[in-house]
């Protein structure tokens, strides 16, 4: 066994010199990433980037059946989420994780592996935090910069320099399988969702977890619970320039917290690096995959479309590109670009939305496979066109995983010429919800063809075992129209009567 954080202090020296450890690991096959850097838009509709890259992520397997992903969204620079993403795989990938140990000690492992993770990487940055409080005390207060001396002149470059050096933070999302056992471990607003193929034809799409953010009830008790006004939090939403109550680093909410109005009253540290680590997930026979998202990836499809479909938009983005493509690396990518076309295209509509897509953070998307079968590679990765997102909410309930049984859906133009919602879901949203939304006008919106994600899961299900055609050259079909037909019959009958019933619907 190796001790929890003897290792870190090695990687943090290699990070200086552009070197990684984690190099030699084995990358696991069974998983694809896709990645776009942040953009902003000027009124010519063009995209510029305005700071570098600050997301990070994981992929490594073990020879003992262990498998280690995770995806970081930093903010303020890079520092932390390149850091914590070395050192975390050092603090649990050499020896601390074994088949043996029962999910109260892989949840305890998890959680020692962030703290010392977060306490090392302050480590790291101590003597620049010590230089910079010796600057401070002795420059001036309240004098401007072109009044200074020269030598004070200099000291206030260089405390520039410092707080750039020692300035940032990392929000985290962790998954562990061990013994076919999924973990998920959170620090902030990244996303993880699995979607499982169940043997009825539905998808089910379970959101693991919820954001750290003064919408999650649990945070606010939390932070009630130190002293603070939860009201003030709620109303402010933003705490230190991050929606997050929970990050890696950022070492003015971890030392100097009393300075800050909102979280001066609190007894201790309110902002913390502890992992929300979920209940167990067991994946022996699962179908489906499981999805590792960055806050910037999700923050930009919902500007695009709204919150409440976001989960199952991106699930049918994944199983569509499943469906096309033999490379998971290509599979990842094409769903970051979709996303990114999508959010570009709202900007460019100058409708409602438009103003909420003028800009969107690095964006990061981790796709694993469980026991799905990939296309044959013979397609090319889809290019251009408008991706149709489906129309299934998901539950924002207060538990900490939500779950939704859907049967993912197609639009589908209705009569007039506007667009419509399809309600033929299971989902476990109180009884009268209603499952339509509205979206702004020219927005392509779900619908109908509630059977798709089914149809793809099935497909890729049934790989070599395809149906030879018969002596006619045809195929028996494996699709059944029957449900759209109603739906279509029924949401048209009045135009389908004016018609007559020789306009009837299915094959002619």
């Amino acid at each position: 066994r190796v001790p929890l954080g003897c290792l870190c202090y090695e990687v943090a020296g290699r990070l200086c010199d552009h070197q990684s450890w984690t190099d030699d690991l084995p990358l696991c096959q069974m998983c694809g990433v896709g990645t776009a850097p942040n953009c902003t838009y000027g009124p010519d509709g063009k995209g510029t980037q305005s700071h570098p890259n600050e997301d990070g992520h994981f992929r490594f397997s073990s020879e003992d059946g262990l498998y280690l992903y995770g995806v970081f969204n930093g903010f303020d620079g890079s520092r932390v989420s390149s850091f914590v993403s070395q050192c975390l795989t050092a603090e649990l990938l050499l020896g601390q994780l074994n088949s043996t140990q029962t999910d109260t000690d892989v949840r305890r492992i998890l959680t020692q592996a962030f703290d010392v993770v977060e306490k090392s990487y302050f480590d790291t940055i101590m003597d620049a935090l010590a230089e910079k409080a010796s600057l401070q005390s002795q420059l001036p207060e309240g004098v401007p910069f072109h009044q200074l001396s020269p030598q004070s002149q200099k000291m206030s470059e260089r405390l520039k320099e410092l707080e750039q050096e020692v300035s940032g933070g990392a929000m985290a999302v962790v998954a562990l399988i061990l013994n076919s056992r999924l973990y998920i471990a959170n620090v902030g607003t990244n996303r993880a969702l699995l979607c499982k193929s169940a043997s009825d034809g539905q998808n089910q799409v379970l959101q693991i977890g919820r954001p750290h953010t003064t919408e999650n009830e649990d945070e606010l008790q939390r932070l009630a619970g130190l002293g603070l006004d939860v009201s003030r939090l709620r109303q402010a939403g933003v705490i230190a320039g991050q929606s997050s109550t929970r990050r890696i680093g950022d070492y003015r909410v971890k030392y100097n917290y009393t300075d800050i109005d909102l979280l001066s009253a609190a007894k201790s540290k309110p902002i913390i690096a502890e992992p929300e680590i979920q209940a167990s997930q067991p994946l022996e026979g699962v179908t489906g995959f499981l999805l590792l998202m960055s806050e910037g990836l999700i923050k930009a499809l919902e500007a695009a479309h709204g919150p409440e479909q976001a989960n199952q938009e991106m699930v049918a983005m994944v199983a569509a590109e499943l469906a096309q493509q033999g490379s998971l690396e290509a599979v990842a990518q094409s769903v970051v670009e979709r996303v990114k076309r999508l959010h570009h295209d709202v900007y460019a509509s100058g409708r409602q939305r438009a103003a909420a897509c003028s800009r969107h953070e690095d964006m990061t998307l981790l796709i694993r496979t469980l026991n799905y079968t990939l296309a044959d590679g013979a397609l090319t990765p889809t290019q251009g066109g408008r991706i149709y997102p489906v129309s299934v909410p998901y539950s924002n309930c207060p538990s900490s995983t939500s779950k939704t049984s859907v049967t993912l859906s197609l639009v589908m133009p209705s009569q007039g010429g506007t667009l419509t919602n399809g309600t033929n879901t299971a989902s476990n949203l109180d009884e009268g919800t209603n499952t339509a939304s509205t979206l702004d006008e020219g927005t392509p919106t779900p619908g109908y063809i509630s059977w798709l994600s089914s149809v793809l899961f099935r497909s890729r299900q049934r790989g070599s075992q395809a149906s030879q055609p018969d002596e006619t050259g045809r195929v028996p079909p494996y699709v059944d129209f029957t449900q759209f037909y109603r739906l279509w019959g029924s949401d048209h009958s009045d135009v389908l009567g004016s018609q007559g019933s020789s306009a009837g619907l299915g094959p002619q």
